[in-house]
């Protein structure tokens, strides 16, 4: 086995408020796994996006797409087991889509972005366990309310529930190992019982899947 494959890239998948970069962190630190973020606090098109989607969104999916795809080249060659909140397969499988769906991606851009996308994807490995957070609307209002920032106050309940929609057909295309987690009635955040229930399930999974 060659060591690439000796380490372990684990992904964590979910709609905004899910409570990805939580898990993340607290599995990082549990497995000691090296942690790796979304850029979020340092987007520079992210406030303007929520104020104008239509004129920001190519150039916000643009900076998501090119940043994770810079994290994922560092993470290959890290050569260590790590953690990561948000994958690059999200941007055009959820993200990309739905603004193309509603309208305020045109079909030039649309297209254009897609192209990039599958020529950096081909030179990337996929995740080894990808966690997907399941989570209904009220719970992610409830956990973006609670975290205050900002420029999410302009979400609305119609856009998370179309992102919501995309990321249950994604999920069920996916082909590769995946552990689904329903995180309405969990909280492992401020629960030491439903953390530990979390890793558990994650345990049982890595046991199985790399013993």
């Amino acid at each position: 086995m060659s060591d690439e494959l000796k380490h372990k890239y684990i992904a964590v998948a979910g709609n905004i408020g899910a409570g990805k970069s939580s898990l993340t962190g607290l599995l990082g630190k549990n497995f000691n796994w090296k942690t790796y973020y979304e850029s979020v606090d340092n987007n520079p098109y992210l406030s303007d996006f929520y104020d104008d989607m239509r004129r920001w969104s190519f150039n916000l999916q643009i900076y998501f797409l090119s940043s994770r795809f810079r994290h994922q080249k560092e993470m290959q060659q890290a050569m260590v087991n790590l953690i990561q909140d948000r994958t690059i397969y999200e941007d055009v499988e959820i993200f990309a889509k739905n603004l193309h769906d509603m309208g305020l991606m045109s079909n030039r851009d649309y297209e254009n972005y897609c192209t990039l996308f599958h020529e950096m994807v081909a030179y990337l490995r996929p995740p080894d366990l990808l966690i997907y957070l399941r989570a209904e609307v009220p719970t992610l209002v409830r956990q973006i309310q609670k975290r205050g920032r900002n420029y999410e106050n302009t979400i609305r309940i119609e856009y998370l529930e179309r992102l919501n929609s995309l990321y249950e057909d994604w999920i069920d295309r996916y082909e590769h190992e995946k552990l689904i987690i329903d995180t309405d009635n969990l909280d492992f955040v401020n629960s030491d019982e439903d953390l530990g229930k979390v890793i558990e399930m994650v345990e049982h999974r890595l046991f199985g899947l790399f013993k």
